[in-house]
């Protein structure tokens, strides 16, 4: 029987994980592919990147207004309650066989809460990670615990999903589904990229996704350190916008006010995938605390400094440099990429998140998996040691 199959997607940065499975449901023949797209995509503050989603030809099937224009964490909780009443309406209207969420943001806590109350099956992906900075690495726990599929990005992560009590059936190892983009979409060459920037790349070029550390009270706490290490950083710098949470238009700021200072550094607001992937692919060095750095810049043998907290509990392949929020130890790091034997010692590394073959498993499953009895997840029993003797 044919599936409707509906999926959440709240930003640029889930859209573009997403774009393969997207695709692949969209021409499954037994699939009714529902597209709710809400919270960032709508918002012009960050590129109204709902226009990406429709150049790319997705019918879309439910638009939720919800995203504040708030850099508060009271704003960040009015819009979950937004979401949640927006959800109800469409989800209650769709009644999909299934829903699929990906990842950690805090909006994915409404579909997932609306999904539980309306008996509507969840799959998720990138469950059983660590982020110990952020507010996701809760995130993420609950909708394990609120979700019935389970696509995960390593082997590690699978085990600790099985860890919480996860029938092992329920949770399958496919990669991240991000990997897709480098094995399945054709990348920009270089003078296709300086077009679609409208900007002649430097030799050298430092990439910055720098995101607010929402587990912190003060979540751009650790901001000085990375934007007085930039000052006295030499080639060119291109910033990514931050993500919507508590903190992003204080950052937006300080980053406007830096670019305005200097000839060689760049914002942008917003870049499709394929660019930001063909980005990496030219860049010298990423540095930032975004999660991007820890799973796609190896598949490029891109050296990475992440700094601070935020990205703390992560697996890594070799090309991460851990630096402290100091800019003695964010400079440190960043000569170390610079390195050549560094840089050649990272030529021969696989990327552990994955081989590219993400979304064909993931869509195999979502197809195929009996739907009957989905929703009645069984305990498991204890490990001996844990049981009262």
């Amino acid at each position: 029987m044919r599936r409707t199959i509906a999926v959440v997607t709240t930003s640029r940065a889930d859209y573009g994980h997403l774009y393969w499975v997207l695709r692949d449901l969209e021409a499954h023949p037994d699939v009714d592919l529902k597209l709710i797209v809400l919270a960032a995509h709508l918002s012009p503050e960050f590129g109204a990147t709902v226009g990406e989603i429709e150049r790319d030809g997705f019918p879309i099937a439910s638009r939720i207004e919800c995203l504040l224009s708030s850099d508060s964490d009271v704003g960040m909780a009015k819009t979950l309650g937004l979401a949640i009443l927006g959800l109800t309406d469409a989800l209650a209207q769709m009644r999909p066989d299934l829903l699929l969420l990906i990842a950690d943001r805090y909006e994915m806590l409404a579909p997932a809460s609306v999904a539980l109350t309306l008996r509507i099956p969840v799959a998720h992906i990138e469950g059983g990670e660590i982020s110990e900075g952020a507010i996701d690495d809760a995130v993420r726990n609950a909708l394990t615990k609120m979700a019935h599929i389970h696509f995960t990005s390593t082997d590690l992560a699978r085990a600790r999903v099985i860890s919480m009590g996860e029938e092992s059936w329920r949770v399958h190892r496919t990669g991240a589904p991000s990997l897709d983009h480098i094995r399945r979409s054709t990348l920009l060459t270089r003078a296709e990229l300086e077009k679609a920037l409208e900007l002649s790349l430097a030799d050298d070029v430092t990439v910055v996704a720098y995101h607010p550390v929402t587990i912190f009270r003060h979540t751009t706490a650790e901001a000085d350190a990375v934007f007085a290490a930039l000052e006295s950083l030499s080639g060119q710098i291109i910033f990514c916008y931050p993500n919507a949470d508590a903190g992003s238009h204080e950052l937006m700021a300080r980053i406007q006010t830096f670019c305005a200072t200097r000839l060689d550094a760049h914002l942008f607001i917003n870049l499709a995938s394929i660019t930001y992937w063909s980005l990496l692919r030219e860049a010298s060095v990423l540095m930032g605390n975004s999660s991007s750095g820890i799973m796609e810049a190896a598949s490029f043998g891109l050296p990475v400094v992440n700094v601070g907290m935020r990205q703390q509990g992560r697996e890594r392949d070799p090309n991460i440099l851990d630096a402290e929020a100091t800019v003695e130890s964010i400079r440190a790091q960043v000569d170390r990429s610079r390195q050549p034997a560094f840089r050649e010692s990272l030529r021969s590394m696989k990327n552990i998140y994955g081989d590219g073959h993400a979304a064909e498993r993931i869509v195999g499953v979502l197809t195929s998996i009996p739907l009957e009895g989905l929703l009645h997840k069984r305990a498991q029993p204890l490990p001996a040691e844990l049981r009262p003797s």
